[in-house]
């Protein structure tokens, strides 16, 4: 008995925020060990479907970067890096689509249809969802030769948002995959961070809500007790500057900050390792992870 009432009081304290976020859109960077952990797969899977059976729309946005590394080097192909992007010749990029978005997008929309969603997958190149503009890595202040091309990099430079408000409103949820097109046809890979981030602005999301690989942003990441709750972006940015923040948290971080800036109410970096973790974020008291505000 007293389980039962340990479940019935989850779901009392999950009311006010049922009631408050009904109707409203959240925009979900999916990613990490959540992508790869066949548990973990299923509990965000379970996590989203529930969220739209109580009214929410959530809008999933993935990348791939494991999947992406496993299928090149199977074809015998060495990643090269500039300034943390991805050197992304023609073939590489045929690699890049066909796992993004002949695979793991596919594999996304099913397991959602099969626990009772209604998932529809998109790329950016779907009704020109995404439109991007080829990226020129920035080199450092003492750089002295020629800026390297890294080829079909791309940066967010337009969403349509029209498919999605579409899609939405006749209750199905979108599943995109982080490719961009730019105004010649070109396919981009785009970071999915910078996208989810961009993506939340253009709906004006009520939550962009990233899962990561770590519990959230630390104070000293040496110092588990140190996790940051509730960070202010004036302090983010001064935590990059410091280096406390670095390497693929940036990205992260800079998303937040562009979707609160244009006008989405709150935004989340969570441990996707942790089952269930955007429930126990989104419809508890306590919450967990580091929300930047």
């Amino acid at each position: 008995m007293e389980s039962l009432i340990a479940k019935a009081n989850v779901l009392v304290e999950a009311v006010p925020y049922i009631r408050t976020f009904y109707g409203k859109t959240f925009v979900i960077k999916y990613g990490g060990n959540a992508m790869i952990n066949e548990e973990l797969k299923k509990g965000v899977m379970q996590d989203v479907v529930l969220l739209k059976f109580l009214g929410v729309n959530p809008v999933l946005i993935h990348g791939g970067g494991p999947e992406i590394n496993q299928m090149l080097k199977r074809v015998g192909k060495q990643s090269q890096f500039v300034q943390g992007l991805r050197v992304t010749d023609a073939e590489t990029m045929e690699i890049v689509q066909m796992v993004l978005v002949g695979k793991l997008n596919k594999e996304i929309v099913s397991q959602l249809n099969l626990i009772g969603g209604k998932a529809v997958g998109l790329s950016g190149q779907d009704a020109n969802l995404i439109l991007a503009r080829k990226t020129i890595p920035t080199m450092p202040s003492d750089y002295q030769g020629e800026i390297p091309d890294i080829g079909f990099v791309g940066e967010v430079a337009d969403i349509n948002t029209a498919i999605l408000n579409e899609l939405i409103d006749n209750g199905y949820i979108p599943v995109i995959s982080s490719i961009g097109v730019g105004s010649d046809g070109v396919s981009y890979n785009i970071n999915a961070d910078t996208a989810a981030g961009e993506l939340a602005a253009a709906l004006k999301a009520e939550k962009l809500i990233m899962l990561t690989d770590v519990e959230g942003i630390f104070e000293d990441y040496n110092d588990k007790s140190s996790l940051i709750s509730a960070l202010k972006v004036d302090r983010a940015y001064q935590m990059i500057n410091e280096g406390k923040i670095d390497g693929g948290m940036i990205p992260k971080v800079e998303a937040c900050i562009k979707a609160l800036q244009s006008g989405v109410r709150r935004t989340h970096i969570i441990d996707g390792r942790q089952l269930h973790s955007m429930l126990l974020e989104i419809l508890t008291d306590k919450g967990i992870g580091t929300m930047v505000v």
